[in-house]
């Protein structure tokens, strides 16, 4: 369909070519006929003038030189018809009456009149020895219908090869292109049905088949990268759920056949089976959390808030661990610092960027909380004194169920999700946000809040 496509293209651009030539070469044909016809006629009433003898010998050269030189007949006539020169023996009678009829339209002056159809014509006169002659100069159909019966039969033979020559070309560019997308598609079939080892770009003539390489390329390697996201989410998942349904189903079991008589051991037994309940309870709520959110089904109920005032709240929340467990939270914080998000969603970031730093910092215990003013944002700072992310981990730590190298234990209890509710929660805001790392000396996680315009009202 290509090549056919191409092939009528170029017989259309062949015709309509064609078509033009015929109508500009007819323009040029008129146009040099009259100028022939006039420099002819001209050249020959010239030479009677000023030879008044009219000399067998000079007529024939002059006459000559004229049918040579502008391929025109030209013919001295008289008032009668008949033909003083050449000596033919042709009536020219009608001639003669249209000959007089365009002169007086003239005023006598010489004159190239449109004959035929395609014939053209010039007249002028002069007297000699008291008697009235005609110069009429003319172009034979003849020669006309030869002019362009040449012209066609070149145009033709141009155009046939035109026409051989774009299918052969248009033939050769749809085969390239052709097998340039069949290559491509056969390898975006391998790339639906899984095999993810497809390169797509491979050098191909046409730029644009290459820009699409490269895109399905990058595309292979995101949907490759998301695979393999998506079994070890079913890995951490599977295993996040075995292991607190194994310890119910084993708790369950001591309470039912050893410490059901005895209310210290079953109270024992049943607190960690409400404590596992809970850590899957808290695992499916962030897991829909994500769903929701990353899908726009839980829409961002957006409105003016006190971020300084919240963030206090969100602090005031981890002061046992200050209590039991000796943590240090140092806040930094500005008062009255507004800003327009959904106060509960942001609620869910502090709490897990507050929570993320308790859990990898340093034996320091030392977690830093700064909100500072920063041109037209408020800058949220959430430092620690941990080894800090190594650089080939920073791009994954985004991301669902990412564990860090280091094992330790954590005062705060998590789920595995918390940094991608955070990205996630902060994407569909569109905040700029971010971590800043180095290894043996911490962290700084950081997110800007726009400030809200002037004339704000507080929800």
């Amino acid at each position: 369909m290509l090549w056919l496509g191409f092939s009528l293209f170029a017989v259309a651009v062949v015709f309509i070519f064609s078509a033009v030539q015929g109508v500009m070469l007819y323009r040029q044909y008129k146009t040099r006929t009259v100028s022939d016809l006039r420099a002819a006629g001209n050249y020959v009433m010239q030479e009677l003038v000023s030879d008044g003898e009219w000399k067998e010998e000079r007529l024939n050269y002059v006459f000559y030189d004229v049918l040579h030189r502008y391929s025109v007949n030209v013919f001295l006539l008289k008032e009668d018809g008949t033909c003083r020169y050449p000596y033919i023996s042709v009536d020219f009678n009608e001639e003669v009456s249209v000959i007089q009829e365009k002169l007086r339209e003239s005023g006598g002056i010489s004159i190239v009149y449109q004959q035929e159809a395609d014939v053209y014509s010039y007249a002028s006169s002069l007297v000699r020895k008291g008697e009235v002659y005609y110069v009429y100069a003319t172009r034979s159909p003849q020669s006309v219908g030869m002019f362009f019966g040449e012209i066609q039969g070149r145009s033709l033979t141009v155009s046939i090869l035109a026409i051989v020559l774009a299918f052969v070309v248009s033939g050769f560019i749809s085969m390239l292109l052709t097998k340039s997308l069949t290559e491509v598609t056969q390898k975006a079939k391998g790339l639906a049905s899984g095999d993810y080892d497809q390169r797509f770009y491979d050098g191909y003539h046409f730029t644009e088949i290459n820009e699409l390489s490269e895109t399905l390329d990058f595309a292979r390697e995101e949907i490759s990268k998301a695979d393999n996201m998506q079994k070890e989410l079913i890995a951490n998942v599977s295993h996040d759920f075995k292991t607190p349904l194994t310890m119910i189903k084993a708790y369950a079991s001591m309470i039912q056949e050893i410490s059901g008589e005895d209310p210290q051991k079953r109270k024992a037994h049943t607190q960690v089976i409400i404590d596992e309940s809970d850590r899957l309870t808290a695992l499916v709520n962030d897991i829909l959390d994500i769903s929701k959110i990353r899908s726009g089904v839980d829409e961002l109920k957006k409105g003016v808030f006190n971020l300084s005032e919240y963030l206090f709240g969100v602090v005031a929340k981890f002061d046992y661990l200050a209590e039991t467990k000796g943590y240090r939270l140092e806040t930094e914080i500005d008062d009255e610092l507004y800003t327009l998000a959904d106060k509960e969603k942001i609620g869910q970031v502090l709490y897990n960027l507050i929570g993320n730093a308790v859990n990898y910092t340093g034996d320091d215990k030392r977690v830093t909380v700064r909100l500072k003013r920063s041109g037209r944002v408020s800058r949220l700072e959430v430092v620690d004194t941990g080894k800090g992310i190594a650089d080939e981990e920073l791009a994954g730590i985004w991301d669902r169920y990412y564990r860090s190298s280091e094992t330790h234990k954590r005062p705060v209890k998590g789920t595995g999700l918390g940094l991608s509710i955070v990205k996630t929660v902060l994407d569909r805001h569109k905040f700029r946000f971010g971590v800043l790392s180095q290894v043996g000396k911490g962290s700084c996680f950081w997110v800007e809040f726009p400030l809200p315009k002037d004339d704000f009202e507080v929800n």
